[in-house]
């Protein structure tokens, strides 16, 4: 089947390193029984140490996984083994069991209930709690503006062995001002006096904040896309039927370039990367989830979708909602671009949104390369380079073998971090 995931897509969607192991272990044919796809689903009985068999299932369209095995990681061994399976054309067509469609069929209800409530609940908003929590905002971000006054009046000495309880208590402020995510900004402040060249970087988020803080307090007197941007950026969030009345719709061949997770007050953020194959446009698509719950892995890195994304409004239009597709994910390389192109495009992102902290990056015909001080850059066919967040170069130069690739990763103050490479004759490492 042409639509296949190939085995390093299915490996990195492996909760860690010890489950990918795993897989490899229970990715046998004989281990299984009753195993089938039918295009939207797969599913399978693996042995077990018991009597009973686990009972597996994966829904393609998300992906989703179901087994009955106690292990707690999503997905576990046996959906990640049935899938590598699949991948290698081990798993032949069926009909669906009674018990894979059940769980199938419960699992699309219950989604289509989910979208009816936030449907509902954003058509009840009560007017006066909207205004409450403006009022909550105002009196917040005029605090903020009071403290970055004095710290740059003060001076920025101080910064260097003040304890994070100088920026944690202003988030706080913020987070009960209903303010989260200019918090959340507030709050990643405190690693910046540990890094080299601090003062600079330091002076120079405070005034991105007072300028954010100004333009919130000016709101009024900006353009609308710019007013959306700003109040995103202070923590105003739309629902996904406000989304998809209000912002841009954009139907593409969507290549999936990248994807990262990171954790911060117990919850992790999955950011996923796609480049429109037409409009060679970017897209960041969120999730979230509690640790140790499952994350949206609906969208894999090396595939494309034929898919329409719905926009987020703003200045710089970049995070997306996944609407309608059209036909199943493929395996694809996505088009790269020069580093040139890439900050051609970066430069005109930032003019449109001064608080742009991350971009997407693909690269085409790089190589891997050292400065004079030792710092890992890609540089491409013009000699142009971009350096690279400390990182273990092993897997790039394997892929690479010095040879030119396809490199996707995020643009980010600290430098570039890698998230996926393409080469050839090598295939697709993502790092």
């Amino acid at each position: 089947m042409s639509d296949r995931w190939g085995r390093e897509q299915v490996l990195g969607l492996a909760p860690d390193a010890a489950s990918a192991k795993a897989a490899a272990g229970v990715a046998e044919p004989a281990k299984w029984r009753g195993a089938g796809a039918d295009g939207e689903s797969l599913w399978g009985e693996c042995k077990g140490s018991g009597k009973s068999a686990y009972r597996t299932c994966v829904d393609l369209t998300e992906p989703a996984f179901r087994c009955t095995c106690p292990s707690r990681k999503f997905p576990c061994k046996h959906a990640l083994g049935l899938l590598l399976l699949w991948s290698d054309g081990a798993v032949g067509g069926g009909d669906r069991p009674a018990w894979a469609a059940e769980w199938v069929d419960q699992r699309r209800a219950r989604a289509a209930k989910a979208r009816d409530r936030t449907s509902a609940a954003s058509r009840t908003r009560d007017p006066k709690t909207a205004e409450r929590r403006r009022q909550r905002v105002d009196d917040g971000l005029a605090e903020l503006d009071q403290w970055l006054r004095d710290q740059v009046a003060q001076g920025l000495a101080q910064a260097e062995h003040a304890p994070y309880r100088l920026w944690d208590d202003v988030a706080r402020r913020l987070v009960d001002a209903q303010a989260g995510t200019l918090a959340g900004q507030v709050k990643g402040l405190a690693a910046i006096p540990r890094r080299p060249g601090w003062p600079d970087r330091l002076l120079e988020e405070y005034a991105l904040l007072r300028l954010l803080v100004r333009a919130y307090q000016r709101g009024e007197e900006l353009p609308e896309a710019l007013r959306e941007t700003v109040r995103a950026r202070v923590g105003f969030t739309l629902s996904q039927d406000e989304v998809a009345e209000r912002g841009e719709r954009v139907r593409d061949r969507w290549c999936v370039t990248g994807l990262h997770d990171s954790e911060q007050e117990r919850l992790i953020t999955r950011r996923v990367w796609l480049r429109g194959r037409r409009t060679r446009r970017p897209a960041l698509v969120l999730s979230f989830a509690a640790p140790g719950r499952p994350l949206d892995a609906s969208l894999m890195v090396g595939t494309e979708i034929d898919a329409e994304l719905l926009f987020y409004p703003g200045a710089q239009p970049l995070r997306a909602l996944v609407g309608e597709r059209h036909g199943p994910a493929v395996p694809a390389v996505p088009d790269g671009t020069s580093i040139r192109g890439f900050l051609d495009e970066h430069a005109a992102a930032l003019a449109r949104d001064p608080w742009v902290d991350r971009w997407p990056v693909t690269l085409a015909a790089v190589r891997l390369a050292r400065s004079g001080d030792g710092v890992l850059h890609v540089m491409d066919e013009a000699g142009d380079a971009l350096p690279l967040r400390p990182t273990d170069p092993w897997r790039l130069l394997a892929v690479s073998g010095g040879h030119p690739f396809t490199f996707a990763g995020e643009w980010t103050p600290r430098g570039l971090r890698p998230l996926a490479a393409w080469h050839e004759d090598e295939g697709m490492v993502i790092l």
